[in-house]
């Protein structure tokens, strides 16, 4: 009977103890935007290598759309931003393994994401486009059968065209920049992505005589973190509305796209 009391009491502590350790990692989660106030810093994760969003300028130092939307969100916290460099399929892991406080790399919003990152509010958006050579027919899914095309792994364009392109081979990379390489170097003549790194690869290989074949899909951008972070999550809502109404964030994006964001994302 004592012995039975007494491992009834250890497993009591042992249930308690674990009940208060999660309760203290639920405590912890639920104030990271305490956390980072403190700190003075806010680490954002970057997906370098991105035409426009995120790249490396004449300096090398990281330049873009969606750098200038990270440096701006930084300074009106009040804190120091420091971007931690990604590729993008390391931009949701980063966050679960606590690398990050932020993503901000040309995430699109979508239902598989949100099951495992919270997202706020749209601040930005991009175009998926099929693109080749003029000479080669492409107008639609259905011309990509037998056909191999290049695409960045665990983006939007990976899912949607491994969905919709059943008949094609597909050649995946771990960023965009070795997409863009494989493309200018002829390795491949067909590739899922963004107008942006469109315009790079006809800046580099004008003589491949690149053209846009057909638009994809739009999807709305949103700045990623973990989940059970309400009061993280309402704060970074409240900048991006606040930005999109003033006009702050269409600004970041016309300088480097060239066009303004949709009115159903500049309404905050």
């Amino acid at each position: 009977m004592e012995t039975s009391l007494k491992t009834n009491r250890f497993i009591t502590r042992g249930v308690l103890g674990a009940l208060l350790l999660a309760g203290a990692v639920h405590s912890a989660m639920a104030d990271q935007l305490d956390d980072i106030r403190k700190a003075g810093k806010i680490r954002v994760a970057i997906a370098m290598g991105t035409p426009l969003f995120s790249y490396a300028d004449a300096n090398l130092q990281p330049a873009g759309s969606d750098v200038d939307t990270a440096t701006a969100l930084a300074k009106d916290l009040g804190v120091k931003l420091e971007l931690v460099q990604i590729t993008n399929a390391a931009r949701v892991p980063t966050l679960q393994a606590q690398r990050a406080d932020l993503v901000i790399a040309d995430l699109s919003i979508t239902p598989e994401r949100a099951k495992v990152v919270d997202f706020s509010i749209p601040y930005a958006v991009i175009t998926i486009i099929v693109g080749a050579p003029k000479e080669i027919k492409v107008t639609g899914y259905d011309d990509l059968n037998g056909k191999t095309i290049g695409l960045t792994r665990a983006t939007v364009n990976d899912t949607i065209t491994t969905q919709l392109a059943k008949g094609a081979q597909i050649q995946r990379y771990e960023d965009d920049a070795t997409l863009i390489t494989s493309m200018v170097t002829g390795q491949i003549d067909i590739f899922s992505s963004t107008p942006s790194n469109l315009a790079e690869m006809i800046k580099r290989a004008p003589n491949r005589h690149l053209e846009q074949k057909f638009a994809q899909k739009d999807f709305d951008l949103g700045i990623a973190m973990n989940k059970d972070q309400p009061k993280l999550k309402e704060w970074v809502n409240n900048w991006v509305s606040t930005n999109q109404k003033n006009g702050k964030l269409n600004a970041i994006y016309k300088k480097y796209h060239g066009r303004d964001l949709p009115a159903s994302v500049t309404k905050g």
